[in-house]
């Protein structure tokens, strides 16, 4: 299923980053964080009335110089535009209309069907009156709320949920055999070569089918037998001539990409360091469940001896450990070098998403670790185990029944974590840990 962008959108200081945090303290998608999942992220998945949606805070976009000012707020509502499948244009109650509002109108005017607009800060009836005002943008009847009391939010919820295509709507038709592949990256890493190497190069492909999302297709091909789809978001196009945030945007597709995948590759760019944005992409598929292949790309451009290939590995190890267990793979998208082997790499992969543990293996397992390192609590309160299960596949799902669930730790979690990937496997795969009490 596709999950919609709604993107929070307006001047500086209307209080769009307070919106964004009021819509994701409902029920925030990532329940179990592996380790390096960073809190300071800009775009959320969270729910209303269980229908589920990426919310994006295009506050950070905006430089403070003013002689920037107008390129940022222009590039910020047309990049919206072009990425989001909702807007909410926010405004500042009492500030009032501004030329900077005027401006973000105008830009949003031609999409308004996927505008909501709202003005914040209205804190009480006689500032509710003072909303009417703001009609003179051209959007209608806007919401007075407040961000900081929560003034009117349930109905701000209401609207985007209603605004959104129906969940049915959004569920792809994939085979049930197909292998989806998202290949995301920063601009320029070769994303667009990749795809293009591998349709060209390995597969007959079946049909092209529009996806949901503008600017994406999806690639049916096959490989070795097995049906594939490479989910392709054929880059950012880059309209601004101001580069502050255009970044931060791109992300925008490769979380779409994210969504409809099974396995992610990520492409890292052998010439540069690993990037914030490289880090997000990869916490972000984590933070889905999503499985991870780590692509070197551009190795052939680089100088190197016997030793290249283990430094470099070595150096993103460190600054990516948080996704260790993560293949990792050097290539040249643009010579093909290796890209057969990443594709079998994709399925070795995909049969460890597959993979089951037999719960007699699983208990045996979890007894061996328990007498290793047994679980212990800062309130000296005894933690039992009873037993363990796998419950489900791609994503693998693990149950543990105890005696109280709120005793595990963290450490334990990623304790328990680690020593399934020894004893399993489970090579590239995110794994998911439930801690029930027995009833």
């Amino acid at each position: 299923m596709t999950i919609p962008i709604v993107a929070i959108v307006g001047r500086p200081n209307v209080g769009k980053s307070t919106i964004f945090n009021r819509m994701v303290k409902r029920k925030l998608a990532i329940v179990d964080k592996e380790s390096g999942v960073t809190r300071d992220r800009k775009y959320y998945q969270t729910e209303w009335n269980g229908y589920p949606f990426i919310v994006v805070d295009t506050g950070g976009i905006v430089p403070s110089t003013k002689d920037t000012m107008k390129l940022s707020i222009r590039d910020q509502a047309e990049l919206a535009i072009e990425e989001a499948d909702l807007i909410v244009f926010v405004t500042d109650c009492k500030i009032g209309i501004t030329d900077y509002d005027q401006q973000i109108a105008k830009m949003l005017f031609p999409v308004q069907d996927k505008v909501i607009f709202t003005v914040n800060k209205v804190d009480n009836d006689k500032e509710e009156l003072e909303v009417y005002e703001f009609m003179n943008l051209g959007f209608g009847d806007p919401i007075g709320i407040s961000a900081i009391s929560g003034r009117n939010f349930s109905e701000l919820r209401d609207q985007i949920v209603n605004k959104l295509p129906s969940i049915s709507e959004m569920e792809e038709q994939f085979k049930e055999d197909t292998i989806k592949i998202a290949v995301v990256g920063k601009p320029n890493v070769g994303k667009s070569s990749l795809v293009n190497k591998i349709i060209g190069q390995n597969a007959v492909i079946v049909n092209d089918i529009p996806g949901t999302t503008r600017d994406s297709v999806h690639l049916n091909f096959e490989y070795n037998g097995c049906n594939m789809t490479i989910i392709d978001t054929a880059g950012l196009r880059r309209k601004s001539r101001v580069k502050f945030g255009i970044e931060y945007f791109s992300n925008l597709r490769s979380l779409r990409s994210i969504n409809d995948a099974d396995i992610v590759l990520v492409l890292l760019d052998a010439q540069e360091e690993i990037s914030v944005q490289d880090k997000r992409i990869i916490e972000y598929a984590q933070s889905q469940y999503k499985a991870l292949i780590l692509i070197v790309n551009k190795w052939d451009v680089i100088e190197k001896d016997h030793k290249t290939a283990k430094k470099y590995e070595e150096e993103i190890r460190y600054s990516l450990n948080y996704a260790s267990y993560a293949p990792l793979i050097f290539i040249s998208a643009k010579s093909g070098q290796r890209v057969r082997k990443l594709l079998d790499l994709v399925l070795f992969v995909n049969k460890q998403r597959e993979k089951r543990i037999p719960t007699h293996d699983m208990n045996a397992f979890l007894q061996k670790i328990v007498a290793q390192n047994p679980p212990t609590h800062t309130s000296h309160k005894r933690v039992k185990f009873y037993y363990a299960s796998q419950v489900d596949t791609n994503p693998p799902l693990f149950l543990f029944v105890m005696n109280n669930a709120t005793l595990i730790t963290e450490n334990y979690k990623r304790y328990i974590r680690n020593q399934i990937r020894n004893e399993f496997g489970f090579d590239g795969v995110t794994i998911k840990l439930k801690f029930k009490d027995k009833s």
